[in-house]
């Protein structure tokens, strides 16, 4: 298990470098000077080239791009250029939101998507075919849009649910769930139906097997053999999948914080790149890619755990 731990994390290295500099090089060329859009027009040309050397704006890109990897190894990701906060500190306190989001989408995703897939797998031919109309209207609907549905119906139309707004845990966690539920629900839309064909699939392929028609032709009951027998034959293909809608959830965020104005890693990057805050959006995007290879690094373990094939390789 170490091994494939460490195994991962060292191919790590090189992909957060390279993304670190397509991201740095791409903020480079946008239009704009961060050192005027700071100062504004009336700053004289004595603060502007001061700002300019404290920002390492008058070296070359090479050199910029070298200082900014020096401070990251450190762990700096560098201050809003606007309210001069620590993108470390604005990360601490935005992750959270972001991650209950993505946590709470992948469970309600996998308990529905799991259950809806066992029953298209158990049910007729008719049923199958209801099953795909369904999840394909699921994943092709845009979350987004979903959102707004939600919005009208069960927060505008009925009040069961704010329609915007954030209530921190620690302030009240009812209104901090009930502030959740439609965000959450927009983001698992897509993976439910995802995780519910995964499943079906698998399901399908697992109960055709022989040695499940074995445990048949013995009399155990067929709720037994489905639940506890087939399911288990499912778990690598489940699990991969999970894996992959997680991914997903990550940038999936970004509409789903801004439609319900969560103050989250999502709302944050939008408003960095609308005002050019290069350090947050730079900043930003490290993080989104340091959750990603969390994820994958979680369902490697996972799979191996699964899989003994994995470990001994």
């Amino acid at each position: 298990m170490l091994p494939i731990i460490l195994r991962r994390l060292a191919l790590s290295v090189p992909l957060l470098l390279i993304v670190s500099a397509i991201t740095f090089l791409l903020e480079s060329f946008v239009p704009g000077d961060p050192a005027r859009t700071v100062l504004g027009i009336n700053a004289t040309p004595e603060q502007y080239d001061a700002l300019r050397a404290a920002m390492h704006l008058d070296q070359p890109v090479v050199v910029q791009y070298w200082l900014y990897l020096r401070d990251l190894l450190r762990g700096d990701l560098g201050s809003s250029l606007f309210s001069g906060e620590s993108v470390l500190g604005l990360v601490g306190q935005r992750l959270p939101v972001t991650l209950a989001l993505v946590i709470g989408g992948t469970v309600l995703a996998t308990l529905v998507g799991v259950l809806l897939g066992v029953h298209s797998a158990t049910r007729g031919r008719v049923g199958r075919r209801l099953f795909d109309i369904v999840s394909l209207l699921g994943s092709a609907v845009p979350n987004f849009w979903i959102a707004l549905v939600l919005v009208a119906v069960f927060a505008v139309k009925f009040g069961f649910f704010p329609a915007t707004g954030y209530t921190p845990f620690a302030e009240s966690p009812g209104q901090w769930a009930s502030g959740l539920v439609l965000p959450v629900i927009s983001l698992a839309i897509g993976g439910i139906a995802f995780i519910s064909k995964v499943t079906r699939d698998a399901m399908l392929t697992t109960l055709g097997l022989d040695h499940i028609r074995t445990l048949r032709a013995s009399g155990i009951r067929p709720a037994s053999i489905i639940w506890k027998h087939a399911l288990r034959g499912c778990g690598l293909p489940v699990v991969t999948t999970i894996g992959l809608m997680m991914i997903t959830f990550i940038p999936g965020t970004i509409l789903i914080e801004n439609v319900f104005t969560l103050p989250g890693l999502g709302t944050t990057v939008v408003d960095a790149t609308n005002q050019h805050d290069l350090p947050v959006v730079q900043g930003l995007t490290i993080t989104f890619m340091v959750m990603v290879i969390v994820v994958n690094l979680l369902v490697d373990v996972l799979y191996s755990l699964l899989n003994p094939k994995v470990r001994t390789e």
